[in-house]
């Protein structure tokens, strides 16, 4: 087919749907009614020859087809932001989009780096997603960001990840937990309550590796999503846990915390800037990714 038989509108329409996953909730998003939508869909399915959504129950998923145009019009969507900011970089400006994605531990810090970027470049637009890793993954296989900050990238990817910040994972106790005096082993720590973050996340998958590097085992009370949760519980008392030193803020002891001296910890697993490896990455994205490593500079990049 040729591609002069879809219009740019209606591969928007498409990408939105498939985002969505609804007709109505794309025709709101799109400002159409959703005949409208319905239209442009089965025109683009004309063009194509196949059908691009199945139904499934109340749900709609994409088809084959529907997959290969998804991946089709992002590959398109980088190379036309690549156009765009180089064209901007030619006129003297530093205009564009930046789109990055980070898992939830990394909403610490990240913010302030951003932060730092947006004041050197105010005319470059920033989407930030933040979510867990298993959605930050998804993401990153549907190359639907520049960027992903993560601390685990993903080994089934072909992916680059550069390391650019310490992550250190610390156990904690309330100030007024009762424990031995001096530095403590893992051992001394096994019989107690300990709240840990889900499975599959980065942090609780340092912890596992080095759970079964050590040889012991710990008495999971509870596992949650939320550092914040997670945090707050053990100011309560509710027992010990291992986090990022980053979700604990200057001074732990103002939130009821008390950082423990643990043989082995910090657990130290880097944070990560992470791209698939055939992206083509804008000029925003080299620009935030050069913020992010000044210390790294010429270091060689890691594959997934």
């Amino acid at each position: 087919m040729s591609r002069r038989h879809l219009t740019s509108r209606q591969l928007e329409t498409f990408v939105t749907v498939a985002r969505l996953g609804s007709f109505s909730r794309a025709a709101e998003a799109l400002h159409l009614t959703q005949p409208a939508v319905s239209i442009q869909i089965r025109q683009i399915a004309d063009s194509v020859g196949l059908p691009l959504f199945e139904q499934s129950g109340r749900d709609i998923r994409l088809t084959a087809a529907g997959h290969e145009l998804l991946q089709t019009a992002r590959e398109l969507d980088d190379s036309w932001s690549r156009f765009a900011s180089a064209i901007d970089a030619l006129k003297g400006l530093r205009k564009g989009r930046l789109r990055v994605a980070l898992v939830t531990t990394a909403k610490y810090f990240l913010p302030r780096m951003l932060g730092n970027f947006c004041r050197r470049y105010p005319d470059i637009d920033i989407e930030l997603e933040v979510a867990n890793r298993a959605r930050i993954v998804e993401r990153l296989r549907a190359n639907e960001d520049d960027l992903y900050i993560m601390s685990f990238p993903p080994e089934e990817l072909d992916v680059v990840a550069r390391p650019f910040l310490d992550n250190p994972l610390v156990v904690i106790a309330p100030v007024d937990y009762p424990l031995p005096a001096g530095p403590l082993t893992l051992a001394d720590l096994v019989a107690h309550p300990f709240l840990l973050r889900e499975a599959g996340s980065g942090t609780r998958r340092a912890i596992d590796r080095h759970l079964l590097k050590s040889g012991h085992a710990l008495n999971v009370k509870l596992s949650l999503g939320s550092n914040e949760a997670i945090r707050d519980l053990v100011a309560t008392g509710m027992g010990l846990a291992i986090l990022s030193r980053h979700v604990l803020g200057e001074s732990p002891a103002q939130s009821g915390i008390r950082i423990l001296e643990v043989e082995g910890f910090p657990l130290r697993q880097p944070w990560s800037v992470v791209h698939l490896r055939q992206k083509i990455l804008s000029l925003p994205a080299r620009a935030f990714m050069d913020e992010l490593l000044p210390a790294l500079d010429g270091a060689p990049p890691q594959g997934g």
